[in-house]
């Protein structure tokens, strides 16, 4: 398996949750109702953004940075995960 890693964004929305946006991949967002919720489903959103740039045989875009976002929040946290596709 190959290990991508992605930049993310987690912003706090008013009525409560995070939207998340992945910068490298344009359209790819996801929302969850706290932090865990947030990262499990951008993580979903980027296997299924990644499976889909595959099937149509597109380049698959790598940040090298890693997968990591602070979130706006007080205090700020930060979140650090790994994706592994095949």
């Amino acid at each position: 398996m190959k290990n991508f890693r992605y930049n993310a964004i987690f912003r706090p929305e008013p009525e409560g949750g995070f939207t998340v946006l992945v910068p490298s991949l344009p359209g790819c967002i996801s929302y969850g109702k706290n932090l865990e919720e947030a990262k499990k489903m951008i993580k979903d959103a980027i296997e299924l953004y990644l499976k889909s740039l595959q099937a149509h045989k597109e380049p698959i875009p790598n940040d090298d940075q890693g997968f990591m976002a602070t979130v706006d929040v007080n205090p700020p946290r930060l979140i650090n995960a790994k994706l592994k596709y095949a």
